[in-house]
């Protein structure tokens, strides 16, 4: 009996700490030391993964686990044990704070911490790289003749895509003959790459960078066009940081975290690395994208 009655017991404190989840704080989980699993956007996968990169080798006994997903599956892995962080294109709602705050008895917190853009994108070989808004709108909703096609990555669940129907659309679905899904943003890429009559919508940090050798490998095979300015001369800009930091670009969205810790553990430090100005604010600047946190000089710059 006692044996059965020492089971139960340490059986009772297990599911205690497993359904305590991120407010117990883990054994060895230190600012510089340990073991998290974070879900992004896969959008901003190639300035998540510099982040990364830079934080583990500063800190070589920390460990991020990454896993690249469409935002709302991110949004859904933040109710899981195992989910420190997720990194998406908004903070929380209303409705969400309360939901999490019930779940968990604590708010998670939340900040800005980049400015980032859509971009558009066409083929090398196509003739029109000038685009309106309601062009665009126009391709995607079928309500123009122009035979072009839209490509996003995915037709629902991914921030591209509300964002485009919330922003460009208006709540209006999409022409299904005009618009296409493909499986990521490298798929998107891919697909502009041989079709001259698409435009691609990707993140910018996938085509904005031009010292990275994939994105050159890509700037040889798409071009990124130009959107008519949020400004009175109405010129057409591209996602450029002065165009996305004072909003001139029409297609700017923002980059959060949603951190699951009321400790100071690892993912707070992550969290305090990308907003430091000498080290992840640097990082979203040199990947093309707006610094949130501080204020950088802006030049323009030519592709």
């Amino acid at each position: 009996m006692r044996l059965n009655v020492n089971l139960f017991i340490v059986g009772v404190a297990v599911l205690i700490a497993s359904c305590s989840g991120p407010s117990v704080k883990p054994p060895g989980d230190t600012g510089t030391s340990g073991t998290i699993h974070i879900s992004v956007d896969e959008s901003f996968k190639p300035v998540i993964d510099s982040q990364i990169q830079v934080f583990e080798s500063q800190y070589p006994q920390a460990k991020i686990i990454v896993d690249y997903k469409s935002e709302s599956e991110c949004i859904k892995d933040l109710s899981k044990d195992s989910t420190r962080m997720v990194i998406i294109t908004r903070g929380l709602s209303e409705q969400e704070e309360k939901y999490y705050k019930d779940k968990f008895k604590y708010l998670p917190a939340y900040d800005k911490v980049a400015n980032d853009a859509i971009a558009v994108i066409v083929n090398s070989k196509a003739p029109d790289t000038l685009f309106t808004l309601s062009k665009l709108r126009g391709i995607l909703d079928g309500s123009t003749a122009d035979k072009q096609i839209a490509v996003l990555d995915g037709l629902s669940e991914t921030s591209i895509v509300r964002f485009v129907i919330d922003s460009l659309l208006k709540g209006k679905p999409f022409d299904k003959n005009k618009v296409f899904a493909a499986k990521n943003s490298t798929d998107v890429i891919n697909y502009i790459t041989t079709n001259p009559d698409a435009i691609g919508f990707v993140g910018v940090s996938w085509i904005g960078n031009k010292e990275d050798t994939a994105q050159l490998s890509f700037l040889q095979k798409v071009k990124i066009a130009s959107i008519q300015c949020n400004c009175p001369e109405k010129s057409y800009v591209k996602p450029y940081q002065y165009n996305i930091l004072t909003r001139r670009y029409p297609l700017v969205r923002g980059l959060y975290y949603v951190l699951k810790e009321n400790y100071d553990g690892l993912g707070s430090a992550f969290a305090n690395f990308m907003e430091s100005p000498d080290r992840g604010q640097l990082i979203f600047q040199r990947a093309y994208l707006g610094p949130s946190k501080v204020n950088f000089t802006l030049r323009s710059a030519t592709y």
